[in-house]
């Protein structure tokens, strides 16, 4: 039998007083499992947190994973830790915690929380896997990732679920490194900037594409190891692309073999269910109250950037955290200590969370997935606000998603839809986001959401990616959107890349690649996406039309654009909009261009301006308004 040991420890006193702290940031250095050498002996080091549990002994492959041969030690220092040293373990053996309650009752198998790699689902051990080998290639990318992650830059986003976006004839997915020079390739020819995974930290279930946690510390084994995850993030860097994560901190799966009463006790979560179990996804919530829970996640999301160089992780479900009555009913909750609906201890956490990120990674972002009205959520903490970089606009999506899913005949009285959004644009850094979340559960594909036959749906859809491309925020597209998919999203199958032998279908994948190339090389569409001096009115008034104008600014050196936005289904002649200075004016952009499968009927050649007032201004030219469209123009 291999020999267990107990005078090796990479602890130190700090270390244990930052964990019970609840500050330590980097605890995925001292817990978990990791190679050491003892007095020239080779072996594993293994710690877990069990500060309830009467035993815990470590089993796995070297000793047919039968309970007590080799018995963890609790440290006398009050961290609730167990720790050990087993002699002569090998790479890739599994292993589990098999922990016996002090509560009494079975003992039962656990995962280690901190696990770097694990069994591919359905399987769900723990593997023995070390992580720092890897060469890094990006050095260069990363001295200068603070100023592609700037808010004055652009920020257009791919959001891809890896296990479907491509797949192999058989339909399984493509692995990290099969995925990534592919991947690359589509995103630099597609213009994009960022790419957005769905969560690849590992989860048991493929129905829950990544929501629900069970390894913090890993990145799924279903598509490789950790080092060809980290070969996947290098590859993306090498071709220009920023990666950011979906994380979970929300909640977490309830499986047996997860954080769930991992010692016997609501450990990770809360033990009352109004406030450990969620209602909505039937997961458990962490504790934010808890010291050695918030490391724990701190940790985490430390750990990305520190590992696997990530540059940005997007926090899921930031309502679900900041509300004690989210998803409730009355009498299913707990007031905090001030008798309100606001979860103090998770608004802590997210405060230390985005400060401890930000203090310790140059050039990151933090994106908060948040749907309700919170204040300062992309606020720094030292003004009260949570200190994320960027949310969400959800308010954006529904209102642009329910004004162009009417007919154009009534949308001259739903015209408050489109403009409500410039009215708070600027109250956070904004995302715009057309996400997995629009094109599931029956809610349809972003195509099918548009109105009228197949020729007028494939319309709306072009000026729909126009209108957002123009709006003031970041961006960030779903996968299948740029093919304009007929069907829903469906994690089981890759995408209909077929679709693209099809011209309205190639129509929109060359538009979007368009819009993109636009929005990075045009100062005044990116540079103040998230200050008000790169948005002015033109007119927005022309409800009866169905159309909106406006100029995106830059500097003062950088010409602006001119935004018209005609969403009626007729043509319109001889249209006149002010203008922002004399000149000759060129079309740059027109979502009906035959390029792009449109209907034509644009502005060709140069315009120029006259001396007429209109809109308040002293300039003005006339525009042929094609139906169903978004124009940009640009002086010359």
């Amino acid at each position: 039998m291999n020999p267990i040991h107990y005078d090796v420890s990479p602890w130190g006193e700090t270390d244990s007083y930052l964990f019970k702290e609840g500050t330590h940031t980097r605890l995925y250095e001292i817990l978990g499992s990791r190679r050491m050498v003892r007095e020239g002996v080779e072996g594993v080091y293994f710690a877990v947190w069990a500060p309830n549990a009467e035993r815990v002994s470590v089993v796995g492959d070297f000793n047919a994973y039968r309970a007590g041969m080799h018995p963890l030690r609790l440290r006398i220092d009050g961290s609730g830790v167990w720790e050990g040293f087993v002699e002569k373990l090998g790479e890739g053996l599994t292993y589990k915690y098999y922990i016996t309650p002090a509560e009494g009752g079975a003992g039962f198998e656990k995962i280690d929380p901190f696990g770097f790699h694990f069994e591919t689902p359905p399987k769900t051990a723990t593997k023995i896997w070390g992580i720092d080998g890897y060469v890094w290639k990006d050095h260069a990318w990363m001295e200068r990732r603070h100023e592609v992650n700037a808010h004055t830059a652009p920020m257009s986003t791919y959001e891809v679920h890896l296990g479907s976006w491509r797949t192999h004839a058989d339909g399984s997915p493509l692995s990290y490194r099969e995925a990534a020079e592919q991947l690359a390739e589509y995103l630099v020819a597609m213009n994009y900037t960022h790419v957005e995974l769905m969560p690849v930290t590992e989860f048991p279930f493929d129905g829950s594409w990544g929501y629900q946690v069970t390894g913090y510390f890993a990145p799924t084994s279903r598509y490789g190891t950790p080092q060809e995850f980290m070969a996947f993030v290098d590859t993306m860097h090498a071709h220009g692309i920023g990666v950011i994560m979906d994380w979970v901190p929300s909640h977490f799966v309830t499986d047996g073999h997860g954080l769930i009463r991992f010692d016997g006790t609501a450990l990770y979560e809360h033990e009352d269910p109004r406030q450990g179990f969620h209602p909505e996804w039937g997961s458990a919530i962490f504790n934010y109250g808890r010291n050695e829970v918030r490391a724990f996640l701190v940790s985490s999301a430390m750990f990305w950037f520190d590992k696997y160089h990530i540059d940005g992780i997007r926090v899921d479900a930031v309502a679900s955290m900041l509300y004690l009555d989210y998803a409730r009913k009355e009498g299913e909750w707990i007031p905090n200590k001030f008798g309100g609906n606001e979860n103090l201890d998770a608004i802590a956490f997210l405060r230390q969370l985005n400060e401890s990120v930000y203090r310790d990674h140059r050039g990151v972002v933090m994106i908060a997935e948040e749907s309700t009205a919170f204040p300062m959520v992309s606020r720094p903490v030292y003004l009260g606000g949570l200190g994320f970089g960027y949310k969400w606009n959800m308010g954006w999506m529904h209102d642009s998603l329910n004004y162009f899913k009417l007919d154009p005949i009534h949308r001259q009285h739903h015209h408050h839809q489109l403009t409500f959004s410039f009215f708070y644009m600027y109250h956070e850094n904004y995302v715009l986001p057309l996400s997995h979340d629009e094109v599931v559960h029956m809610k349809g594909s972003l195509l099918n959401k548009m109105p009228g036959d197949e020729n007028q749906k494939f319309a709306h859809l072009r000026a729909l990616f126009g209108y957002m491309t123009a709006h003031p925020g970041k961006k960030l597209l779903f996968m299948g959107g740029e093919l304009a998919q007929w069907k829903e999203w469906n994690y089981q199958e890759g995408l209909e890349w077929y679709l693209l032998e099809k011209p309205r279908h190639r129509g929109i994948q060359k538009m979007l690649a368009r819009l993109n190339a636009l929005y990075r090389d045009e100062a005044a569409l990116h540079r103040y996406d998230c200050d008000p001096k790169g948005f002015e009115w033109i007119d927005d008034q022309d409800y009866q039309s169905n159309i909106l104008v406006w100029l995106r600014k830059g500097d003062e050196e950088e010409e602006p654009i001119v935004v018209v936005c005609h969403f009626a289904d007729t043509v319109r002649e001889g249209y006149r909009i002010g203008l922002p200075a004399a000149g000759s004016y060129r079309e740059i952009f027109n979502s009906q261009d035959p390029e792009y499968a449109g209907w034509g009927l644009g502005n060709e050649g140069l315009l120029e301006s006259e001396a007429v007032e209109q809109h308040g201004r002293e300039h003005s030219l006339t525009l042929r308004l094609p139906p169903l469209s978004v124009l940009f123009l640009q002086r010359v």
